[in-house]
């Protein structure tokens, strides 16, 4: 998408009588100096009469005003002025009817995010207040806030992401209003809260994103495993940084850049079960099964936030193998190339350089990973098998689980180093069996 584009769409409803402006983040963006995303643009014409102007049309909300126009590579959404009537389920309103700009401007949801440009003179409009609030580094809702919470509660996770984005700071009123509508996020679709979610986990601000999520008080009603984090003590030793919520936050902020929605949710749920198996026994802290019960909350809080199946599972798997790093200088070398040769290595080493930075530093596991990786090569972390199940059932033993056991068994002697060649396995496979 570019604003070339969608300045030749509004030039087509211009030319045909028609008022319109770029609106929204666009115009925030540009103000703010940053790279954008989408160009919205809000006009007088309505769906009908946007429609009959261009070819290529999607109808995305008729029922509140909106055509998506395809226009060179990209698809820019126009929106009707509108007027918002009643409220219906916490996310729309009860019916919409056509207005004007000032009155379209005022039923939006932020101050930043209510200004208006000229797409052709490049004056931008400021009938809320927004361009101070930009100079001032605020988040302020347009008018009464929790008047803009009723009508749509996906406001309040919008409201922590922009500040978490921009490191603004939440208006008080505003704030004291989210605070207030923290429970209508009960009213939104597990969909729409992980969309908000990934967008503040995969930002380079996402520690500062779950805190005002805390601070809002929206953490407890999307994420109720998580605020339990705070004051849940560690072992000095390990964790010299704090308690869980404080090792978490630092854990968040020392991934990559850019990490996968998986990986910064896993990162943020890895020690998820740590709060409830903490005991404190002779002066020492136990966490007994923190990892296979965390395994299984975070599999939860996936199902809530209705993520794929794959995706579910790359969570999970993160959450259940982050610990296995501390046994890796003595793991045996078939256990070790098995775990660099699952789909989520890469990530779950991510996490693991992420996790110890955030404590004691310590990162004895990655001499042994890179000297595997060395003594390979170009060979593959998992070689074809040298025997196969006729093989053993060429020596008499019947069809069962013994010849799985026995298959497993000469893999791993093989990923050790210890069956060199089938010729050498076929050895081994006849004593193995051979009657005693």
């Amino acid at each position: 998408m570019s604003r070339r584009e969608a300045r030749d769409v509004a030039r087509v409803l211009r030319r045909a009588g028609h008022a319109v402006v770029f609106a929204g983040g666009a115009v925030r963006d540009r103000l703010l100096r940053v790279r954008g995303g989408d160009v919205d643009l809000a006009t007088s014409a309505t769906p009908a009469e946007v429609q009959a102007l261009f070819p290529r049309t999607v109808q995305v909300g008729e029922a509140f005003g909106v055509v998506k126009v395809l226009a060179g590579r990209g698809a820019y959404d126009v929106a009707t002025f509108r007027r918002d009537v009643g409220i219906a389920d916490g996310r729309h309103p009860a019916a919409i009817e056509p207005s004007t700009l000032e009155e379209d401007v005022r039923r939006r949801d932020f101050t930043i995010n209510g200004l208006v440009e000229d797409p052709f003179s490049g004056e931008v409009r400021d009938l809320v207040g927004g361009r101070t609030d930009l100079s001032a580094g605020l988040v302020r809702a347009i008018g009464e806030p929790e008047l803009r919470f009723r009508e749509d509660a996906l406001r309040l996770l919008r409201g922590v992401r922009f500040a978490a984005r921009f490191a603004f700071r939440i208006e008080p009123a505003t704030l004291q209003a989210m605070r207030a509508s923290a429970g209508r996020l009960a009213l939104v679709s597990g969909e729409r809260v992980r969309e908000e979610l990934s967008r503040m986990l995969v930002h380079a601000s996402r520690w500062r994103a779950i805190e005002l999520l805390d601070e809002a008080g929206l953490l407890a009603v999307i994420l109720p495993e998580i605020p339990p984090m705070k004051g849940c003590e560690q072992p000095p030793d390990f964790h010299p940084e704090g308690d869980v919520w404080v090792h978490t936050l630092l854990a968040l902020e020392k991934l990559p850049p850019r990490p996968s929605f998986e990986l910064a949710l896993g990162m943020l749920l890895h020690d998820v079960g740590k709060p409830p198996t903490f005991v404190r026994a002779a002066d020492r802290i136990r966490f007994d099964g923190h990892v296979d019960l965390g395994a299984r909350m975070a599999e939860g809080i996936c199902g809530r936030l209705r993520l794929s199946k794959a995706s579910t599972q790359r969570v999970v798997a993160l959450v259940r193998d982050h610990l296995l790093f501390k046994d890796v200088p003595l793991m045996r070398p078939a256990r070790l190339r098995r775990l660099l040769a699952e789909p989520h290595f890469p990530e779950l080493l991510q996490l693991y350089k992420a996790d110890v930075a955030a404590c004691h530093g310590n990162f004895s596991a990655l001499p042994r990973i890179a000297a595997v990786r060395r003594e390979l090569g170009r060979k593959a972390l998992i070689p074809p098998p040298l025997l196969r199940g006729e093989d053993v059932l060429a020596l008499g033993v019947p069809p069962g689980s013994r010849v799985g056991e026995l298959l497993r068994e000469a893999a791993d002697l093989q990923l050790d180093g210890r069956l060199p060649d089938r010729a050498a396995a076929l050895v081994w496979l006849r004593e193995r069996v051979a009657p005693r």
